[in-house]
């Protein structure tokens, strides 16, 4: 088992040392924290019992995996030139910094380092929803991977795709619980409890999610079979279809993409 250092311990850093640690990929003993704030650190270290008692330099020489969780705007200049300080040249720096490229990353932390870029889903708890990783050439897959799997499924990209990846699947989560309120308003509007209402939009939509993936069937097909000729189901579809909700959709997540991308400095692929 390897040692990871967190430098920066944000909610999406506690995210993944929970899912990491839940799922066995980790251990206690094999985690260190850095973070300006140290009552952050004291915090972590009592939730999750860890348990190493390395300083800050220690940890990064024994570290085999860097995790850099600090923000885009702060000094990530300085923080290379301190994790290079201390850090072996083989230790693999894993950024979940969005906005900031391989290129950047391999010219502050070296060229000939294995460094990965990933945007970690916010859906880390539940094992679903994926992360897009990318990796430089220096990178040693394989035993890298059950600790990338431990928080979530992992798809491999190129670097090209990862804004448009962080505008589409990480954000798409938003849209996926706003959908799931509205239709639950909905249930409530036509005379169910709330408690009833919910309770039938995640059946419906964990349901209807296990039929895409068993069947293998196109989701228009299923609507094909579930609505009768001017029946209940095909009407309400109709109604649907007037509101504008699908191209409504596309261009919410188009937006994303956009400010993904303004954000990291580049163009759209």
């Amino acid at each position: 088992m390897s040692q990871i250092h967190f430098v920066g311990a944000g909610q999406m850093a506690e995210a993944i040392i929970r899912a990491a640690q839940k799922r066995g990929a980790v251990s206690a003993s094999q985690i260190t924290l850095a973070d300006i704030d140290d009552g952050r650190i004291a915090t972590l270290r009592d939730r999750y019992q860890l348990t190493s008692a390395l300083n800050d330099s220690e940890a990064l020489a024994a570290a085999d995996y860097i995790v850099i969780g600090v923000r885009p705007q702060d000094d990530i200049d300085g923080v290379a030139r301190h994790i290079c300080q201390y850090a072996s040249p083989q230790a693999t720096v894993i950024s979940i910094i969005a906005g900031v490229t391989l290129e950047r990353l391999g010219a502050q932390f070296g060229t000939t380092r294995p460094i990965v870029r990933t945007i970690p889903n916010t859906l880390t708890d539940t094992g679903f929803g994926y992360s897009g990783v990318v990796f430089n050439a220096h990178v040693k897959p394989e035993p890298l991977m059950p600790f990338l799997e431990s928080f979530g499924k992992v798809m491999l990209l190129e670097e090209r795709l990862i804004d448009i990846f962080t505008g589409f699947a990480v954000a798409g989560v938003n849209y996926v619980y706003y959908f799931i309120e509205s239709l639950t308003d909905a249930g409530v509007l036509s005379g169910l409890s709330r408690p009833q209402a919910s309770k039938v939009v995640w059946e419906n939509l964990i349901g209807g999610v296990e039929m895409l993936k068993t069947s293998g069937l196109h989701p228009r097909q299923l609507m094909d079979i579930n609505n009768s000729p001017a029946g209940v189901g095909i009407n309400g579809l109709y109604e649907l279809n007037n509101s504008d909700f699908a191209a409504g959709l596309q261009r919410s997540v188009m937006t994303a993409v956009r400010r993904t991308t303004e954000l990291s400095g580049s163009k759209p692929a």
